[in-house]
């Protein structure tokens, strides 16, 4: 009986089981290495990372939006899960996993997937090269061997920690930690296939093993054997005030999931044309954050050079992703006891480029080069994540982008006073001729340029208030320009209108947008200033102030 493939497995054959096959292998050679360095750099054991990427890393594949996503534990999270582990523990980490899990199933179900697009490019660059830095500057200590060092959460304290540990600088790891380097950079020259991670930690490995026996930190010597077994399942001491505690961290991690993945997400699709769920993306992140605090795994999220490597090596479907999570199964199950043997010196090379390929440098230094309200929020954003938190950073680089966005709006508001040419058929208008000198004291027209939102709206009545001042019969709004009226414009609007015929004037409006007709008589404002006065023609609405005017000549 032939299987009738469809969805995302539409026309599946055994060729593209060949291209998945091999695409997971080589993404799980790359995954294994990262996997532990994370865990190891976030303050967990490195096979909890392992755990992660196996679990989540297949749950992401058969459950997201994305054909060719790679889900595991990711660079972005260090920081973040560092303090967290910092504060409130482990155990906490792993409870914090599960409710930022809810959260991003909740925020798919509710269709929060597009909502991605608002955040403002400044603070996604602004907060990512700051995480690079923290996590950079976090293998510094590693990479030169320092001992006795203590992790802290604040990114002044670390630097003040490597500088006072200076003196205990290991020149052996110092030497590993090159090896690892240099072989990792010429690698992908010489190699261009083969992954230049896992030639720098075995070659360096296998030099310290030799010739630095017990010269330096390894894996084993900092955080015991690594189990060759399957993850247990254990289900973590949950209570309402734990939830309570853990609510903003786990908010975080919901965030930033959401983030990283929906961005790694549209990565993909860029490179390969198709198209991935934003919605169904979140609740496959979801799913994959709450299953694996159960079995010891910290929290994950789509990987964007490990999908970029699945697609260029030929991927075809989610089951690449699968296949990537069983390799890294069958290598924790055969290889585990090697593990213990690596140098922490030679895992920090590999996070230390992680850094610096995440560090988007490039977009940093050209939107910062534009010295424009873009550059400030990118700045205080970047300055925030290193110094204070990633969340704080957050918020504040939002309001400002906000902020920066309203006055930007507002300063596209025009409001122009014009004068009808009574020589002209049909009251047409003439431009730039209103002077001091030169002015319609019955008729004032005005062209109104922008959306009348909280930005603008004091403007607007500003420039028009003027006019009431004087007290013209009739006051015409040209509004063919106008997209929307928020609730603060419309106060605005209502106030002139109010005083406007407590003066004994008439509010005329012409040419408004269909759309913008139907804000108006939702929020009142039409029945108050009065349909009949609505015109579709300026033309139109200057003949009928003429008549108004009539009788008072």
């Amino acid at each position: 009986m032939k299987i009738k493939w469809s969805g995302r497995y539409e026309g599946y054959s055994i060729g593209h089981l060949k291209k998945d096959l091999l695409s997971g292998i080589i993404v799980g050679i790359i995954a294994v290495p990262l996997a532990m360095s994370f865990a190891i750099a976030s303050g967990v054991n490195p096979e909890y990372g392992i755990y992660t990427a196996i679990i989540a890393g297949i749950l992401i594949s058969l459950l997201g939006g994305s054909k060719y996503q790679i889900g595991g534990p990711t660079g972005a999270f260090v920081p973040v899960l560092l303090g967290i582990v910092l504060v409130y523990g482990y155990e906490n980490l792993l409870i914090a996993g599960l409710m930022a899990g809810i959260m991003l199933v909740l925020m798919g179900v509710f269709k929060l997937g597009t909502l991605i697009k608002f955040i403002p490019r400044p603070v996604t660059v602004g907060f990512t090269a700051g995480i690079a830095v923290i996590i950079f500057t976090g293998q510094v200590a590693n990479f030169l061997g320092l001992s006795n060092m203590q992790q802290h959460e604040k990114f002044h304290l670390n630097i003040l920690e490597i500088a006072t540990h200076l003196t205990t600088l290991n020149m052996y790891s110092v030497l590993v930690a090159i090896i690892s380097l240099v072989l990792i950079l010429l690698t992908p020259r010489l190699l261009p296939k083969v992954p230049g991670a896992l030639v720098g930690i075995v070659l360096s490995s296998i030099i310290a093993i030799l010739f630095l026996q017990d010269q330096v930190a390894t894996i084993g010597s900092t955080y015991g054997t690594i189990p060759n077994t399957l993850p247990h399942f254990r289900i973590p001491e949950i209570t309402w005030e734990r939830i309570y505690l853990l609510l903003g961290p786990a908010f975080v991690i919901a965030m930033l999931g959401g983030i990283e993945s929906l961005l790694s997400a549209v990565v993909a699709d860029g490179m390969t044309g198709d198209k991935h769920h934003s919605n169904r993306e979140l609740i496959g992140q979801g799913v994959a954050n709450i299953v694996t605090p159960f079995f010891g795994g910290i929290p994950a999220t789509g990987a964007i050079a490990r999908t970029a490597t699945n697609i260029k090596t030929g991927a075809a479907s989610p089951m690449s992703g699968i296949i990537h999570g069983v390799f890294v199964l069958l290598t924790l199950l055969v290889l585990a006891p090697l593990a213990v043997h690596i140098p922490l010196a030679s895992l920090a090379p590999v996070l230390m480029i992680v850094a610096w390929n995440m560090s988007e440098r490039h977009h940093f230094l050209h939107i910062l080069k534009q010295k424009s309200g873009d550059s400030l929020v990118l700045l205080i954003t970047f300055l925030l994540t290193v110094f204070m938190s990633l969340t704080f950073a957050v918020q504040v680089g939002l309001i400002l982008a906000v902020v920066l966005f309203a006055k930007r709006m507002s300063e596209m508001l025009i409001v122009t006073k014009v004068l009808p040419d009574l020589n002209i058929n049909e009251g047409k208008l003439q431009a730039d001729i209103v002077s001091q000198t030169h002015d319609c004291p019955q008729i004032s027209v005005y062209t109104i340029e922008g959306p009348l939102f909280f930005g603008a709206a004091q403007t607007f009545e500003q420039a028009i208030m003027n006019t009431v001042q004087s007290k013209p019969s009739v006051l015409i709004l040209r509004m063919e320009k106008v997209p929307f009226i928020d609730s603060t414009g419309e106060a605005y609007f209502r106030n002139i209108v109010r005083h406007f015929k407590a003066h004994g004037g008439q509010v005329f409006i012409c040419e408004v947008q269909p759309s913008l007709k139907e804000m108006l008589e939702r929020n009142g404002l039409l029945h108050k200033i009065g349909e009949q006065y609505f015109y579709q023609h300026t033309g139109e609405a200057i003949s009928a102030a003429l008549q108004c005017i009539e009788p008072n000549h």
